[in-house]
């Protein structure tokens, strides 16, 4: 049976890469696009390492974005993120990627989906079709393509490139419909092997759960190999994640909490100290606000997806959460320190005295995105797949 072709482009946005399609070239029924996904990116993987796909056997490369014309007329396109598990057969559209949001804007333009100028500064208003929420995308063009030589570094990657400036347009309520989902800046969760702990329930950009670290047994300065070699730990940040789901109203009961994976995200937060990153760099406590150790998809995140610094930013914002408690910030931008370095980002939060009634303006970051490849993605179909298999056998 011959492999199947489509047309796409595989980009890098922040710590993040994706295989980029536009929306004219998938099948016009979204029920066929999970198993083109699933062999695209060489899932499900056994092995963890999706090495007859696209997928680099982490949940930050394991990833899809679909871009098309807008259908809002507030926005310049529709883009819609697929997080592709790495060993099942799982499509999740249940969340935004902050990190590959970055390379809609010049992809947009690059394709001719937006008419952008030869030379100059574009702006791209982007429909995230996942939250229904606004993200403006701001840089540099030049001879009609997206500019990638400039001086910004992101720890996480290396050299450094043109900024590209996202600005998350009212985040509050994503997921949910609300910026605290439960109206309560801290909630006690009961959770099976820790009993009740602490944990803020905040949904801007996508909805999180943020512990202590303390209350997990850890300082939160941990690095990724150490935390994924703890199976205890990786558990229990499960069962927190799944009890908030059920809290904030994402998943009915745990059961379903289990299967909607990636969403909320959940993370480990700590109060500034000195700290390593992979790249044995030694941060001090005055390089930061705030510690974060993130689990995405059930592996420890070598940095920070853009999408949970923005809700950490702003859970920070919001008096009485464990962020505002623990984080250095003040009225100043929030520099997140992660396991690659850090991450700053600005976010802009409107109280009324009551932290339930609190609203989330905007958050602003910025990150560097590059074209790597563009052609036709080749796949086998995975039930032509097992046809073949069976015949085989």
């Amino acid at each position: 049976m011959a492999l199947q072709r489509i047309k796409a482009v595989f980009m890098r946005g922040g710590t993040s890469k994706a295989v980029m399609f536009e929306h004219k070239d998938l099948p016009p029924n979204r029920a066929d696009w999970k198993d083109i996904f699933l062999a695209v990116m060489g899932s499900p993987d056994p092995n963890g390492r999706q090495l007859d796909g696209m997928g680099g056997g982490i949940s930050s490369l394991s990833k899809i974005c679909i871009v098309g014309p807008s259908s809002r007329p507030d926005a310049d396109v529709d883009y819609t993120f697929a997080q592709i598990a790495i060993g099942a057969a799982s499509v999740d559209y249940s969340g935004n990627c902050g990190n590959m949001s970055s390379a809609i804007g010049p992809f947009a333009i690059e394709t001719g989906l937006v008419n952008g100028p030869r030379d100059g500064d574009a702006c791209v208003r982007i429909h995230n079709t996942n939250t229904a929420k606004i993200i403006v995308s701001r840089f540099g063009v030049e001879d009609g393509m997206a500019k990638t030589d400039g001086d910004l570094a992101i720890d996480g990657i290396s050299g450094t490139g043109a900024p590209i400036r996202l600005e998350f347009m009212e985040p509050g309520g994503a997921k949910t419909g609300r910026l605290l989902p439960t109206g309560r800046p801290v909630d006690q969760l009961d959770v099976a092997g820790l009993g009740t702990i602490e944990a803020s329930l905040v949904d801007a950009a996508n909805p999180c759960v943020f512990v202590n670290a303390a209350s997990v047994g850890k300082t939160g300065t941990e690095l990724p190999a150490a935390l994924d070699t703890d199976a205890k730990f990786l558990a229990h940040m499960e069962a927190i994640r799944c009890a908030a789901s059920v809290a904030m109203g994402i998943a009915p009961d745990l059961a379903s909490a289990r299967t909607i994976t990636s969403v909320p995200k959940v993370a480990m937060i700590a109060a500034p100290r000195p700290a390593a990153t992979l790249s044995d760099r030694q941060l001090g406590a005055a390089d930061m606000s705030i510690h974060v150790r993130m689990i995405s998809m059930g592996q420890p995140h070598r940095a920070v997806p853009i999408t949970g610094a923005m809700c950490l930013a702003i859970a920070s914002r919001i008096e009485g959460t464990i962020a505002h408690a623990l984080s250095t910030a003040g009225r100043g931008p929030i520099t997140i320190a992660h396991a690659s370095g850090t991450t700053v980002v600005d976010a802009d939060v409107q109280h009324s005295g009551d932290p339930a009634r609190a609203k989330a303006i905007h958050g602003a970051v910025y990150r560097t995105a590059r074209r790597l490849f563009e052609g036709s993605v080749l796949y086998q179909p995975r039930a032509k797949a097992r046809s073949l298999a069976s015949a085989a056998e």
